[in-house]
């Protein structure tokens, strides 16, 4: 349960901003709706998200799965029952999918270069991040520098989305009724 109201005081942002999240997701995103308490942050963290989702300098895959690992290794399930939904709204097989939070046990479902993404997403999630010259040499080598800082940013980005909806107590939204992604732990 959230912890704080869902229910937003109405103003023409709050109101433009569920109409664009129904159209867009079918529903009303939980962390928009919380968000709504303060227009400053709602249009500030919409401008973002919008700006985010012109990058292309990553395989969205990859991204993706980069995501899904900060989001697990947080524990925002809110994030990783979102995610499931975006993974397959990209066309990614749900089996590997369903075992990203434990990518580890699971190597043989995904490539080389998706295995390389997923351990630096891991460990820049570490409190303090843990990634090492090797990696970034490796992955700067397989991606490129531009391409690199874009999947660092969004590992990052990913970090802040995730211990937001963690600290608001947010669980899921029912984005896929067919997400059993286990959290660690669980």
């Amino acid at each position: 349960m959230a912890r704080i109201s869902l229910d937003p005081p109405r103003s023409l942002l709050t109101r433009f901003v569920a109409w664009y999240s129904r159209r867009r997701y079918g529903a009303v995103l939980e962390p928009l709706a919380a968000m709504g308490h303060n227009p400053r942050v709602l249009f500030a963290g919409g401008r973002y998200e919008q700006r985010i989702a012109r990058w292309n300098a990553v395989d969205p895959a990859l991204k993706q799965l980069a995501v899904m690992v900060s989001a697990a290794r947080i524990g925002c399930s809110w994030c990783m029952d979102f995610g499931h939904w975006e993974a397959e709204k990209l066309g990614l097989p749900m089996e590997k999918v369903r075992h990203v939070p434990a990518w580890r046990d699971h190597r043989e479902l995904f490539g080389a270069l998706e295995l390389l993404v997923m351990e630096f997403a891991e460990v820049m999630t570490e409190t303090p991040p843990e990634v090492t010259d090797e990696l970034v040499a490796e992955l700067v080598d397989r991606l490129g520098e531009r391409a690199f800082v874009e999947l660092m940013a969004m590992v990052a980005v990913e970090n802040h989305r995730s211990r937001i909806n963690a600290a608001l107590g947010l669980t899921g939204q029912g984005f896929s009724d067919r997400c059993s992604v286990p959290l660690p732990g669980a």
